[in-house]
C-alpha cells in the first residue's frame, strides 16, 4: 500500500501539497538535506523513497539502530556519480556523536543529501552543527478523514483484502486504536479482516476492539503504544496520582524506554502543568534530567520515581502556559504595532533627539522599586495575558500584582 507518487500520499499536504515549498524543491530536483520529524506511521520513509524516485537519485538506506560508522563511511566514500546520492537514515536520533560527526563532513561537502527520520525532537537528539545544515520538516498524525481514505483504499486495492467482501459499519475503533498511525491502522485492518473465516463480513467497533485486545502488542518504544503510555503517564502526573504515574513509568522502563526520554517529559510537565504553583518542581525535574545523564540506568529509576512522586503531589497551575499561548496568538495578530517611544533604546544622539526613551520611568528610582507606566503597544494598553492560578503561590503573586497595578490589569480575586 506504499504510495508510488507524491499525489498518492494521503496526508502531509502542508509539506507536499501543490505549491508547497518541499513539493517545489522535489519537483525542481533542488533537495536540501533534511530531518523528517513525526510520530510513527505518518510516512517518513515513504516520503524519503518518493523524493529519491522523483529526483531520480541513487538511494541508500541505513538504520541508526543496526548501522555504525563503518557502514556510513562505505556509503560516503563511494565514487561520485552524475547525481548526488540521497542517504536515508531511519531513527537518526539514535546515532551517537561520532556517527553524527561523520555525517556532518559529508553533508557540508555536498557528498550526499541527507534525509534523516526521527520520532524524537531533533533539537534534543541531533547535534547542533548537523541540525543547522538541515531543514526540519514536521510530519503530522493523520486525521480521521485521511485514515478513512486509507481504509477504503486498502479494502479496494490490497491483493489479499480485496479477496473478501468487507463492509465497514463504523470506523471509530480503527481510528481510536491506530491513533493517527497509518502503519498501525493497516496492520490492524489486515489483522481483523484476515482473522475472520468468512468471505463476507461487516467491520464493527466490537469486532475490531475484541480482535485488537487479543493481538496488539503491550508496548513498543518505537511505535504501537509508545504514545498511549507516555500520555497516560503525563496525565497521571497532571491529575496528581503518584500511583498511576509510577505504574505507567514502570511499564515504560520494563519495555526498555530510555530514562532520558521520561525525564525530559517530566521537565516539560514541571513548567506546563505546575509552573509557579511550585517553582521548585522545575528545579527538581531539571536536576533529574542531569542526574539521569550522569548515572544512567538502572540506578536512575530511583531518581525518576522520586521526581515523579514529587510532581504528582505538587499543586498544579497551567497559568504561565496559557499566558504564553495567548501572548503568541496576540503577537501574531498585532505584529505591526510599534514599540512605544518611552520603551525604545536610544543608543545614538539622533534617536534621543526624536524622543526614543523619553519619559521612561526607571523602576529602581521609585518607592518599592515600582513605577506605573504602560509596557504594551498603545493599542493594547491594559491588555492582560497572565491570570494567576488558584493556588497559594500564585495567590501571593496575585496580591502583589494587585498592589502594583490596581485596576489597570484588574488582578482582583475572582
Amino acid at each position: 500500500m506504499r504510495p508510488r507518487t507524491l499525489d498518492d500520499v494521503i496526508g502531509q499536504s502542508q509539506l507536499i501539497g501543490p505549491g508547497r515549498p518541499l513539493r517545489r524543491a522535489i519537483e525542481a530536483n533542488r533537495i536540501p538535506s533534511m530531518i523528517l520529524w513525526g510520530p510513527p506511521g505518518v510516512g517518513k520513509t515513504t516520503l524519503a523513497l518518493l523524493i529519491a524516485e522523483t529526483a531520480n537519485r541513487p538511494f541508500h538506506v541505513l538504520s541508526a539502530i543496526s548501522s555504525g560508522v563503518k557502514e556510513l563511511r562505505e556509503i560516503i566514500n563511494q565514487p561520485a556519480g552524475l547525481f548526488q546520492p540521497i542517504l536515508f537514515i531511519d531513527e537518526i536520533h539514535r546515532f551517537n556523536k561520532s556517527q553524527q560527526d561523520a555525517l556532518l563532513g559529508a553533508v557540508e561537502r555536498g557528498t550526499i543529501t541527507l534525509i534523516g527520520a526521527t520520532t524524537e525532537n531533533p533539537s534534543f537528539e541531533v547535534n547542533a552543527a548537523l541540525l543547522s545544515r538541515c531543514q526540519v520538516y514536521v510530519l503530522e498524525s493523520l486525521g480521521a478523514d485521511e485514515l478513512r481514505q486509507l481504509v477504503d483504499k486498502a479494502l479496494a486495492d490490497d491483493v489479499l483484502l480485496k479477496t473478501k467482501t468487507v463492509r465497514v459499519e463504523s470506523y471509530d475503533a480503527l481510528m481510536r486504536l491506530s491513533g493517527g498511525d497509518a502503519r498501525k491502522l493497516l496492520n490492524l485492518l489486515d489483522l481483523v479482516v484476515m482473522s475472520q473465516p468468512e468471505d463476507s463480513l461487516v467491520l464493527t467497533d466490537e469486532l475490531v476492539t475484541s480482535t485488537a485486545q487479543r493481538n496488539i502488542a503491550r508496548y513498543d518504544k518505537s511505535g504501537e503504544q509508545h504514545y498511549d503510555i507516555i500520555s497516560a503517564f503525563i496525565k497521571s502526573l497532571r491529575g496528581s496520582d503518584p500511583n498511576g504515574a509510577l505504574y505507567w513509568m514502570a511499564r515504560m522502563l520494563q519495555a526498555g524506554e530510555e530514562a532520558e526520554f521520561i525525564a525530559r517529559r517530566m521537565l516539560i510537565l514541571a513548567s506546563e502543568d505546575i509552573g509557579n504553583a511550585n517553582p521548585t518542581a522545575l528545579i527538581m525535574a531539571n536536576n533529574a534530567m542531569q542526574a539521569v545523564r550522569v548515572i544512567g540506568y538502572p540506578e536512575s529509576r530511583i531518581i525518576l520515581a522520586q521526581v515523579a512522586v514529587y510532581l504528582a503531589t505538587s499543586p498544579k497551575s497551567n497559568a504561565s502556559y496559557m499566558a504564553i499561548e495567548d501572548a503568541l496568538a496576540l503577537a501574531a495578530r498585532t505584529a505591526e504595532l510599534p514599540v512605544p517611544l518611552h520603551l525604545r533604546n536610544a543608543p545614538t544622539k539622533l534617536m534621543k533627539q526624536i524622543g526614543y526613551g523619553d519619559n521612561y520611568k526607571y523602576a529602581h528610582d521609585f518607592e518599592g522599586n515600582f513605577a506605573p507606566q504602560n509596557y504594551m503597544p498603545e493599542a493594547l494598553k491594559g491588555k492582560k495575558l497572565y491570570e494567576p492560578g488558584q493556588n497559594a503561590k500564585e495567590a501571593e503573586m496575585r496580591r502583589r500584582l494587585q498592589g502594583w497595578w490596581g485596576d489597570w490589569y484588574d488582578y482582583n480575586e475572582k
